[in-house]
Protein backbone atom coordinates (compact mmCIF):
# COMPACT_ATOMS: atom_id res chain seq x y z
CA UNK A 1 0.00 0.00 0.00
CA UNK A 2 1.54 3.30 -0.99
CA UNK A 3 0.53 6.55 0.36
CA UNK A 4 -1.46 9.33 -2.21
CA UNK A 5 1.12 12.35 -2.69
CA UNK A 6 -1.74 14.85 -1.99
CA UNK A 7 -1.55 13.72 1.59
CA UNK A 8 1.69 15.28 1.78
CA UNK A 9 0.74 18.46 -0.13
CA UNK A 10 0.01 21.78 2.17
CA UNK A 11 -0.13 24.60 0.48
CA UNK A 12 0.51 27.09 3.10
CA UNK A 13 4.02 25.52 4.58
CA UNK A 14 6.63 27.91 4.76
CA UNK A 15 9.15 28.95 7.22
CA UNK A 16 7.81 30.92 9.94
CA UNK A 17 4.47 30.13 11.22
CA UNK A 18 1.23 30.00 9.59
CA UNK A 19 0.20 33.16 9.72
CA UNK A 20 0.91 36.61 7.88
CA UNK A 21 1.58 38.50 10.68
CA UNK A 22 5.62 38.57 10.07
CA UNK A 23 7.85 36.49 7.73
CA UNK A 24 10.50 34.21 9.16
CA UNK A 25 13.77 36.17 10.24
CA UNK A 26 17.34 34.66 11.13
CA UNK A 27 18.58 37.23 13.93
CA UNK A 28 21.83 36.47 12.71
CA UNK A 29 21.80 37.36 8.80
CA UNK A 30 20.19 40.86 9.53
CA UNK A 31 21.68 44.21 9.25
CA UNK A 32 23.78 45.42 12.63
CA UNK A 33 21.52 47.54 15.21
CA UNK A 34 23.88 50.18 16.72
CA UNK A 35 22.82 51.70 19.63
CA UNK A 36 23.05 55.15 21.34
CA UNK A 37 27.01 56.25 21.80
CA UNK A 38 28.57 52.91 20.67
CA UNK A 39 26.90 50.91 23.38
CA UNK A 40 26.27 47.20 22.16
CA UNK A 41 23.65 45.54 24.79
CA UNK A 42 20.52 47.21 25.32
CA UNK A 43 19.27 46.47 29.04
CA UNK A 44 15.39 46.54 29.03
CA UNK A 45 14.12 46.58 33.00
CA UNK A 46 10.75 46.06 32.64
CA UNK A 47 8.74 46.04 36.35
CA UNK A 48 5.21 43.73 36.30
CA UNK A 49 3.17 46.43 38.45
CA UNK A 50 0.24 43.87 39.02
CA UNK A 51 -3.61 44.15 41.64
CA UNK A 52 -4.86 40.71 42.00
CA UNK A 53 -8.45 40.92 42.95
CA UNK A 54 -9.60 38.44 46.00
CA UNK A 55 -11.86 36.82 43.78
CA UNK A 56 -10.07 35.13 40.88
CA UNK A 57 -11.86 34.69 37.64
CA UNK A 58 -10.98 30.85 35.53
CA UNK A 59 -12.47 32.71 32.11
CA UNK A 60 -11.02 32.40 30.27
CA UNK A 61 -8.15 31.09 32.40
CA UNK A 62 -6.78 31.98 36.06
CA UNK A 63 -4.08 34.52 35.76
CA UNK A 64 -0.01 33.24 37.19
CA UNK A 65 0.35 34.36 40.84
CA UNK A 66 -3.45 34.79 41.70
CA UNK A 67 -5.41 33.56 44.76
CA UNK A 68 -5.09 30.01 45.84
CA UNK A 69 -6.72 28.84 48.70
CA UNK A 70 -10.61 29.34 50.17
CA UNK A 71 -11.82 32.76 49.69
CA UNK A 72 -10.31 34.97 51.80
CA UNK A 73 -7.56 34.03 50.32
CA UNK A 74 -5.39 37.02 52.67
CA UNK A 75 -2.44 34.74 52.89
CA UNK A 76 -1.42 35.56 48.85
CA UNK A 77 -3.45 38.67 48.53
CA UNK A 78 -0.98 40.56 50.70
CA UNK A 79 2.20 38.69 49.74
CA UNK A 80 0.91 40.43 46.00
CA UNK A 81 -0.31 43.68 47.65
CA UNK A 82 3.54 43.33 49.50
CA UNK A 83 4.95 44.71 45.80
CA UNK A 84 2.28 47.79 45.83
CA UNK A 85 3.69 49.08 49.19
CA UNK A 86 7.56 48.04 49.63
CA UNK A 87 9.28 45.90 46.80
CA UNK A 88 8.56 48.51 43.69
CA UNK A 89 10.36 51.12 45.66
CA UNK A 90 13.49 49.30 46.15
CA UNK A 91 13.61 48.14 42.63
CA UNK A 92 12.91 51.83 41.65
CA UNK A 93 15.57 53.11 44.05
CA UNK A 94 17.99 50.16 42.43
CA UNK A 95 17.73 51.83 38.98
CA UNK A 96 17.31 55.49 40.08
CA UNK A 97 20.87 54.69 42.19
CA UNK A 98 22.55 54.05 38.67
CA UNK A 99 20.29 56.78 36.69
CA UNK A 100 18.36 54.14 34.84
CA UNK A 101 14.50 54.83 33.92
CA UNK A 102 12.27 51.54 33.04
CA UNK A 103 9.15 49.98 31.73
CA UNK A 104 6.62 49.63 34.88
CA UNK A 105 3.84 46.95 32.98
CA UNK A 106 1.09 48.92 34.72
CA UNK A 107 -2.44 47.11 35.71
CA UNK A 108 -5.25 49.77 35.12
CA UNK A 109 -6.49 49.13 38.91
CA UNK A 110 -2.99 50.22 39.48
CA UNK A 111 -3.91 53.91 38.89
CA UNK A 112 -7.18 54.00 40.59
CA UNK A 113 -6.34 52.46 43.56
CA UNK A 114 -2.86 54.06 44.50
CA UNK A 115 -2.40 57.22 42.31
CA UNK A 116 0.14 57.97 44.80
CA UNK A 117 2.34 55.03 42.60
CA UNK A 118 1.37 56.56 39.05
CA UNK A 119 2.34 59.94 40.34
CA UNK A 120 6.02 58.47 41.92
CA UNK A 121 6.86 56.80 38.10
CA UNK A 122 5.79 60.38 36.52
CA UNK A 123 8.09 61.75 38.72
CA UNK A 124 10.64 59.58 38.34
CA UNK A 125 10.94 59.57 34.65
CA UNK A 126 9.72 55.86 34.07
CA UNK A 127 7.52 54.62 31.34
CA UNK A 128 4.61 53.04 32.22
CA UNK A 129 3.15 50.22 29.32
CA UNK A 130 -0.76 48.93 29.83
CA UNK A 131 -1.06 45.57 31.43
CA UNK A 132 -4.64 44.92 31.21
CA UNK A 133 -7.31 46.42 33.36
CA UNK A 134 -6.24 43.70 36.54
CA UNK A 135 -5.13 40.37 37.16
CA UNK A 136 -8.95 39.23 36.46
CA UNK A 137 -8.35 40.77 33.14
CA UNK A 138 -6.50 37.86 30.86
CA UNK A 139 -7.38 37.41 27.20
CA UNK A 140 -7.23 34.08 25.42
CA UNK A 141 -9.40 32.83 22.00
CA UNK A 142 -11.96 32.17 24.43
CA UNK A 143 -12.51 35.78 25.10
CA UNK A 144 -15.35 37.65 22.51
CA UNK A 145 -13.50 39.91 20.41
CA UNK A 146 -16.04 42.96 21.73
CA UNK A 147 -14.82 41.87 25.14
CA UNK A 148 -11.41 41.59 24.02
CA UNK A 149 -11.63 45.47 22.28
CA UNK A 150 -13.27 46.67 25.28
CA UNK A 151 -10.80 45.63 27.65
CA UNK A 152 -7.63 46.99 26.15
CA UNK A 153 -9.64 50.49 25.45
CA UNK A 154 -10.21 50.57 29.38
CA UNK A 155 -6.71 49.64 29.91
CA UNK A 156 -5.21 52.62 27.88
CA UNK A 157 -7.75 55.35 28.95
CA UNK A 158 -7.36 54.26 32.51
CA UNK A 159 -3.85 54.97 32.09
CA UNK A 160 -3.97 58.12 30.47
CA UNK A 161 -5.95 59.76 32.45
CA UNK A 162 -4.32 59.12 35.82
CA UNK A 163 -0.81 59.54 34.07
CA UNK A 164 -1.31 62.31 31.18
CA UNK A 165 0.13 60.02 28.69
CA UNK A 166 -1.25 57.46 26.57
CA UNK A 167 0.43 54.11 27.09
CA UNK A 168 2.80 53.36 23.98
CA UNK A 169 3.28 49.71 25.23
CA UNK A 170 1.32 46.95 25.99
CA UNK A 171 1.80 43.48 27.81
CA UNK A 172 -0.61 40.85 28.39
CA UNK A 173 -0.96 38.98 31.24
CA UNK A 174 0.94 36.02 30.88
CA UNK A 175 1.85 37.01 27.37
CA UNK A 176 -1.64 35.90 26.52
CA UNK A 177 -3.49 36.51 23.38
CA UNK A 178 -5.92 35.73 21.19
CA UNK A 179 -5.53 35.47 17.45
CA UNK A 180 -7.11 39.08 16.86
CA UNK A 181 -5.03 40.52 19.40
CA UNK A 182 -2.26 42.48 17.61
CA UNK A 183 -4.53 43.72 15.36
CA UNK A 184 -7.11 44.90 17.96
CA UNK A 185 -3.84 46.27 19.87
CA UNK A 186 -2.96 48.26 16.67
CA UNK A 187 -6.11 49.44 16.24
CA UNK A 188 -6.01 51.04 19.72
CA UNK A 189 -3.02 52.75 18.52
CA UNK A 190 -0.81 50.76 20.53
CA UNK A 191 2.68 50.96 18.98
CA UNK A 192 4.53 47.82 20.90
CA UNK A 193 3.65 44.54 22.27
CA UNK A 194 5.86 42.32 24.49
CA UNK A 195 4.21 38.66 24.46
CA UNK A 196 5.91 36.77 22.10
CA UNK A 197 9.12 35.47 23.06
CA UNK A 198 10.47 34.38 19.56
CA UNK A 199 13.46 37.18 19.01
CA UNK A 200 15.48 38.97 20.99
CA UNK A 201 15.34 42.20 19.01
CA UNK A 202 11.98 43.91 18.32
CA UNK A 203 10.69 42.99 14.74
CA UNK A 204 7.86 44.43 13.08
CA UNK A 205 4.28 43.11 12.63
CA UNK A 206 1.30 43.30 10.03
CA UNK A 207 -2.64 43.17 10.79
CA UNK A 208 -5.41 44.64 8.95
CA UNK A 209 -5.75 47.35 11.29
CA UNK A 210 -2.12 48.85 10.74
CA UNK A 211 1.52 47.89 12.11
CA UNK A 212 3.05 47.36 15.17
CA UNK A 213 6.06 46.04 16.73
CA UNK A 214 6.98 43.39 19.01
CA UNK A 215 9.48 43.89 22.14
CA UNK A 216 10.38 40.43 22.87
CA UNK A 217 10.36 40.08 26.86
CA UNK A 218 12.50 36.78 27.26
CA UNK A 219 9.96 34.82 30.08
CA UNK A 220 12.89 32.13 30.95
CA UNK A 221 14.63 35.09 32.61
CA UNK A 222 12.10 36.33 34.21
CA UNK A 223 12.47 36.33 38.10
CA UNK A 224 9.09 34.49 38.64
CA UNK A 225 10.60 31.89 36.22
CA UNK A 226 13.94 31.90 37.72
CA UNK A 227 13.28 32.22 41.72
CA UNK A 228 9.74 31.01 42.06
CA UNK A 229 9.12 28.37 39.41
CA UNK A 230 12.87 26.99 38.96
CA UNK A 231 13.14 27.32 42.84
CA UNK A 232 16.78 28.99 42.61
CA UNK A 233 18.27 31.62 44.77
CA UNK A 234 19.08 35.60 43.89
CA UNK A 235 22.56 34.52 43.84
CA UNK A 236 21.77 32.25 41.04
CA UNK A 237 19.40 34.32 39.38
CA UNK A 238 21.96 36.93 39.06
CA UNK A 239 24.80 35.00 37.77
CA UNK A 240 22.27 34.26 35.33
CA UNK A 241 21.89 37.77 34.13
CA UNK A 242 25.86 38.47 34.07
CA UNK A 243 25.86 35.68 31.87
CA UNK A 244 23.46 36.17 29.48
CA UNK A 245 24.82 40.11 29.38
CA UNK A 246 28.45 38.62 28.68
CA UNK A 247 27.61 36.28 25.38
CA UNK A 248 25.14 39.21 24.01
CA UNK A 249 28.19 41.18 24.37
CA UNK A 250 30.40 38.86 22.59
CA UNK A 251 27.66 38.27 20.09
CA UNK A 252 27.76 42.33 19.76
CA UNK A 253 30.79 42.46 18.86
CA UNK A 254 30.59 40.68 15.42
CA UNK A 255 26.62 40.68 14.91
CA UNK A 256 25.62 43.90 16.45
CA UNK A 257 23.56 45.47 19.48
CA UNK A 258 22.11 43.04 21.44
CA UNK A 259 18.99 43.77 23.97
CA UNK A 260 18.82 41.96 27.75
CA UNK A 261 15.55 41.98 29.17
CA UNK A 262 15.21 42.30 32.71
CA UNK A 263 11.92 41.30 33.83
CA UNK A 264 10.65 41.83 37.62
CA UNK A 265 8.18 41.31 40.12
CA UNK A 266 7.82 43.87 43.04
CA UNK A 267 6.68 41.01 45.47
CA UNK A 268 9.74 38.23 44.20
CA UNK A 269 12.69 40.55 43.58
CA UNK A 270 11.68 42.95 46.28
CA UNK A 271 11.91 41.05 49.61
CA UNK A 272 14.57 42.27 51.95
CA UNK A 273 16.73 39.09 51.39
CA UNK A 274 17.14 39.40 47.92
CA UNK A 275 17.18 42.99 47.07
CA UNK A 276 20.95 43.54 47.93
CA UNK A 277 22.42 41.08 45.56
CA UNK A 278 19.59 43.01 42.83
CA UNK A 279 20.96 45.83 43.73
CA UNK A 280 24.57 44.47 43.08
CA UNK A 281 23.53 42.49 40.20
CA UNK A 282 22.39 46.58 38.60
CA UNK A 283 25.43 48.27 39.63
CA UNK A 284 27.43 45.79 37.72
CA UNK A 285 25.46 46.12 34.89
CA UNK A 286 26.08 50.01 34.96
CA UNK A 287 29.78 49.52 35.14
CA UNK A 288 30.01 47.71 31.85
CA UNK A 289 31.47 50.21 28.91
CA UNK A 290 28.77 48.67 26.49
CA UNK A 291 25.70 48.26 28.63
CA UNK A 292 22.84 51.08 27.15
CA UNK A 293 19.71 51.10 30.26
CA UNK A 294 16.69 51.92 28.00
CA UNK A 295 13.01 52.20 28.43
CA UNK A 296 10.63 50.29 25.28
CA UNK A 297 9.67 53.18 23.97
CA UNK A 298 13.14 54.61 23.66
CA UNK A 299 14.63 51.07 22.44
CA UNK A 300 11.87 50.83 19.88
CA UNK A 301 12.60 54.65 18.95
CA UNK A 302 16.14 53.80 18.23
CA UNK A 303 15.70 50.42 16.48
CA UNK A 304 13.03 52.02 14.19
CA UNK A 305 15.10 54.59 12.47
CA UNK A 306 17.35 51.95 11.50
CA UNK A 307 15.08 48.90 10.44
Amino acid sequence: MTLDPGYLEYPHRRPGMDHDLYPYSNLFTRPPVVWPEGKIVAIWPVISLEWFPMVPSDTPFRAPGHMQTAYPDYRHYTAREYGTRIGLFRLLDAFEAVGAKVSVACNAAIATRYPAIIEALKQGGHEIVAHSTDMNGTIASGLSEDDERALIAESLDTLEQASGTRPRGWLSIARSQSFATPRLLAEAGVVYMCDWVNDELPYRMTTEAGGIVNLPLNHELSDRQIINVQQQSVDSYAQQMRDAYGWLATEAATHGGRMLPLHLTPYIMGLSYRIDAFEALVRWLSEQPGAWFATGSQLLDHWSAQA
